[in-house]
């Protein structure tokens, strides 16, 4: 992946997250206003949505770098240290 397509990749998550925080903390205004809990619930389900957009992406890139790089590399432990992590990573995200 070449760094200028890495580099914007990057930015755009940081520009999510950006918006994340945002959403975030309207949603502490929304409770401290004691605001309607269902529209509090609504806002919280689309942080919860953003926020699964970055983690996927996050994955991706490990993808496309980290176990690209292990599996190019022909090194067997490398390969399933790599594995292991990304099953140990999906069982966490249950």
């Amino acid at each position: 992946m070449s760094h200028e397509i890495e580099s914007a990749t990057e930015r755009k998550t940081v520009n999510r997250l950006m918006r994340i925080a945002g959403q975030v903390q309207g949603v502490a205004r929304m409770i401290e206003e004691d605001r309607y809990c269902i529209d509090v619930l609504t806002q919280l389900a689309a942080v919860k949505s953003a926020l699964g957009k970055v983690e996927t992406e996050v994955l991706k890139k490990h993808a496309a770098c980290c176990v690209n790089e292990a599996i190019a590399s022909g090194d067997e432990a490398e390969q399933r240290a790599k594995f292991n992590e990304l099953v140990e990573l999906l069982e966490k995200r249950r």
